[in-house]
């Protein structure tokens, strides 16, 4: 079988490795614009603030490593896939090295492409010292960048946002970080949570541009000015990173998409084409709080949607579980975790959703110390399902977020959680677990609101 694979950072490198691990003799070329691949960049952040020394550990994989998996393997950098003809399984690629184009047949193909960052419709946006926050050149670019300036603006409030606006605070920089309408992080968080993480980076000295929309970039050879809504902001660089976008256009017209241009796939990560398989931030992921696509570019998702399609390239072997998106965070000494819905983009999905919220200590007063953990539960009204949950604490709670998130996924109920059996220990908690005391306030809700 000769494979085709387009595209090389997480889901790209999964796939080859799980179907070379199954099936060392395929042929196997692999296609990347870039000079390499595998690059994580949740790690940008950690390299900014000095964290991470060396940008070049955040590579995970090379392309030697990839090509020692089997006889019949090609990685072919520097090469951009032109077009993709599904009808007679060839692509054409060009070597940007060259500018040399080929033809390539293939017997399947996994459309591993990954993502854009979604440049904001706002002029100026790719002047100099006016950055994106992608890729391992990005890293670099404002790392340099960075070293001679002062005052940075970034310009999002995601979570790439808020890990730079902390990274450089830890770097003593002035920095000033500009959210538009939506709240600090809504993405994740409900509004109290959300006001406390923009409360922890203004009392470190982030000035936070609540409810501010950048409209124009300009600038001179040291400074930049951002003009909003509400005035102008001058500072020395300026980092934009306001989401990201599928990059599917190779497939326009040829698989099913969604209205996001996320390419829809079945349980088998296999496109509407039975020969093309797609992964990671190309592909929209089955939300299992919903039951409906959306999404959702996280690295979790594209390795395990990765390593899926290499799985099922020859027969289908592994089903999708689906996700419920499930993340964290590290912001100064406070750890946060979230899973599924937040309970704003539960109403917006048009669920019967309630949510509780409880404050209260990890573990028992006896003990020498302990630190408070705030916990949001959001559930269905109707059939009393976890839709999702928040945490956020000193302690490191974030692995509260994994056990929810396997709750969601098992359509578990607030009825279940509130007794399902955890263990006891004054180190680590109280003899009612803290998500067994979630789960009752949850209950008790409920019961009384129907009551």
């Amino acid at each position: 079988m000769k494979v085709v694979v387009v595209g090389c950072t997480h889901a790209g490198t999964a796939a080859v490795r799980e179907l070379l691990m199954k099936h060392p003799e395929t042929e196997v070329d692999v296609f990347e614009r870039r000079e390499d691949i595998s690059f994580l960049s949740c790690g940008i952040a950690l390299y900014l603030e000095g964290t991470v020394g060396r940008l070049e550990d955040m590579f995970y994989a090379t392309p030697a490593s990839l090509e020692a998996l089997g006889p019949h393997v090609h990685v072919h950098l520097k090469h951009d896939v032109l077009s993709i003809d599904a009808a007679d399984h060839r692509i054409l690629a060009e070597n940007l090295k060259t500018g040399n184009q080929q033809h390539y047949q293939y017997d399947k193909l996994v459309m591993a492409t990954g993502s854009y960052p979604v440049v904001p419709p706002i002029s100026g946006v790719s002047i100099p010292r006016v950055l994106m926050c992608k890729n391992y050149d990005d890293a670099r670019r404002i790392k340099e960048s960075a070293k001679d300036a002062e005052h940075i603006a970034i310009v999002g409030g995601g979570y790439i946002g808020v890990e730079l606006a902390e990274a450089y605070s830890r770097n003593h920089k002035q920095v000033t970080l500009i959210n538009g309408v939506s709240p600090l992080l809504s993405h994740y968080v409900d509004l109290p949570l959300s006001h406390e993480i923009s409360e922890a980076l203004t009392t470190r000295g982030v000035e936070l541009k609540a409810n501010t929309v950048a409209k124009h970039f300009d600038s001179d050879d040291q400074h930049v000015f951002i003009q909003t809504d509400k005035g102008e902001i001058q500072a020395d660089l300026a980092v934009v990173c306001v989401g990201f976008r599928p990059m599917t256009e190779l497939l326009i017209g040829q698989v099913d998409m969604n209205p996001d241009g996320s390419i829809h796939v079945n349980d088998y990560m296999q496109t509407s084409n039975p020969d093309i398989f797609a992964a990671g931030d190309a592909v929209a992921v089955h939300f299992n709080p919903t039951g409906k696509d959306a999404y959702a570019p996280l690295a979790t998702n594209a390795v395990r949607q990765g390593m899926m399609a290499g799985a099922n390239l020859f027969k289908p072997t592994i089903k999708y579980m689906g996700t419920q998106a499930t993340s964290a965070l590290k912001l100064y000494d406070h750890n946060l975790g979230v899973t599924g819905l937040t309970l704003a983009h539960a109403k917006r999905n048009h669920l019967s959703a309630a949510s509780v919220t409880m404050t209260d200590d990890f573990r028992p007063p006896f003990m020498p110390d302990t630190v408070k953990i705030t916990m949001v539960l959001v559930y269905d009204t109707d059939d009393r399902r976890i839709l999702g949950a928040q945490f956020y604490s000193q302690y490191d709670i974030v692995n509260a977020a994994n056990l929810i998130s396997v709750m969601i996924q098992n359509r578990n109920t607030i009825d279940q959680l509130a007794y399902v059996d955890m263990l006891f220990n004054p180190n680590y908690d109280k003899p009612w677990h803290y998500l067994n005391l979630l789960g009752q306030l949850a209950v008790t809700q409920a019961d009384n609101t129907t009551a």
